[in-house]
């Protein structure tokens, strides 16, 4: 008896053992799914690429007939190889002709000291306000227009012809067009706590009332371009301030800058009803979608002219991401050797994204900021040392492209 019950109780056991390794859903409840892998890092980057030209169409001629320069950027994106990647100070014309010959005949053939061909099959271009006539006397030297500088200053947004100085916006992931947000046209007297400029010397307004309720905020535009990414859908937040330099003693330039800046502290509130875009919706982000401010933000934290609040409040909204500051040998290699103005600068001198100058001194102008939410893996100014391999590619701009990897 003794030894059938031992024989019993291993048969149960063994067959207790057999029910508890087979998975038997109960109640219906289905196995779990295997386990996806993550999606791929999404390598976001911003360049002011200074491909433009002082005369209508030039940028498009220059692209046609070869351009150094622009093999020099193209040699830049084929190394770095972003994902999404906005391109500041890229003439825009209505056809698209100038970004057809850039993506087909500079990005997707390969370049001295560049890579691969990069091929971007979406991309989203709209006009700006930079060189469209205002009508108006907006630089008060009492005539409209003009020639040259004086014709600039009277446009929307200074320039000498209109697009120039527009952007681009390039991704390898499908941009949904029809959902983008523009903001031309929105007035600068909407925004609450406008900052107006003011004469120091008469401490009257600096633009008659007449002028002040027409003037635009954006010098070029302001873009929310949702884009469906692995990680999901990513609003762009793409911009480009005016200087905060080219002006008197009344500080317009540098004031506007602050408050191009504040659009986008005011539009992740959410509750901004007196933010329009161009085809009336208003409102800002909401409080639920990813996204990444990206531009030349024309604005140091500390360093150079501008109103330096306007920046660092944008770096600390409680919306966007705490990470490292990306960072480059040869801004360090830059600063060094010019000495000048960047021996009283505060920053870091890594942490700088273009040179302007032994008077001026380098700058941290250009950003990519991504939400809370994401994941930041690392990030760059494409700015190698001098004798480093990409050194001399990289002189084709004053700026320098930045990138930074996000994962979820």
């Amino acid at each position: 008896m003794t030894r059938l019950l031992r024989s019993a109780c291993l048969l149960f056991a063994v067959l207790a053992l057999a029910i508890a390794c087979t998975r038997v859903p109960l109640h219906g409840t289905p196995e779990p799914p295997p386990a996806m892998p993550d999606p791929a890092p999404l390598r976001i980057a911003t360049y002011n690429v200074s491909l433009y030209d002082e005369d209508a169409g030039g940028l498009v001629r220059r692209l046609e007939l070869g351009n150094a320069q622009a093999r020099q950027v193209a040699a830049v994106l084929q190394r770095v190889r972003p994902d999404i990647v906005l391109l500041n100070e890229f003439d825009y014309d209505p056809a698209g002709r100038a970004a057809d010959l850039f993506q087909q005949r500079y990005l997707e053939q390969p370049q001295p000291d560049g890579g691969d061909a990069l091929h971007y099959p979406y991309r989203y271009l709209a006009p700006v306000n930079t060189g469209v006539p205002s009508g108006l006397d907006l630089d008060n030297n009492g005539s409209i227009g003009g020639s040259g500088r004086e014709r600039g200053n009277d446009a929307w947004g200074y320039g000498l012809h209109p697009g120039q100085y527009g952007m681009l916006l390039l991704s390898k992931y499908p941009i949904d067009a029809a959902a983008a947000r523009t903001f031309q046209r929105l007035k600068w007297s909407a925004m609450p706590g406008a900052r107006r400029p003011i004469d120091p010397a008469s401490g009257r307004p600096w633009h008659p009332d007449a002028t002040w309720v027409q003037l635009r905020l954006s010098s070029k535009s302001h873009w929310d371009v949702p884009v469906d990414t692995p990680l999901g859908v990513v609003h762009v937040l793409a911009s480009h301030p005016t200087p905060p330099t080219f002006d008197g003693p009344e500080n317009r330039n540098g004031l506007r800058n602050h408050d191009e800046i504040r659009l986008w502290r005011e539009y992740l509130s959410g509750d901004a009803p007196w933010l329009c875009d161009d085809a009336g919706a208003c409102g800002g982000l909401a409080a639920d979608a990813r996204f990444v401010i990206l531009g030349d933000l024309n604005n140091d934290p500390t360093d150079g002219a501008g109103e330096h609040a306007a920046i660092v409040e944008l770096l600390e909204h409680p919306r966007v991401l705490r990470m490292a500051t990306p960072r480059s040998d040869g801004a360090e290699a830059s600063a060094r050797a010019d000495g000048g103005e960047n021996l009283k600068h505060r920053g870091a001198h890594a942490h700088d994204t273009g040179r302007f100058g032994p008077k001026v001194g380098n700058l941290r102008l250009d950003y990519v900021l991504p939400s809370i939410g994401f994941r930041p893996l690392g990030s760059g100014v494409f700015w190698p040392a001098p004798g480093a391999p990409g050194a001399t590619i990289a002189e084709a701009s004053d700026h320098h492209l930045v990138w930074v990897d996000l994962a979820r």
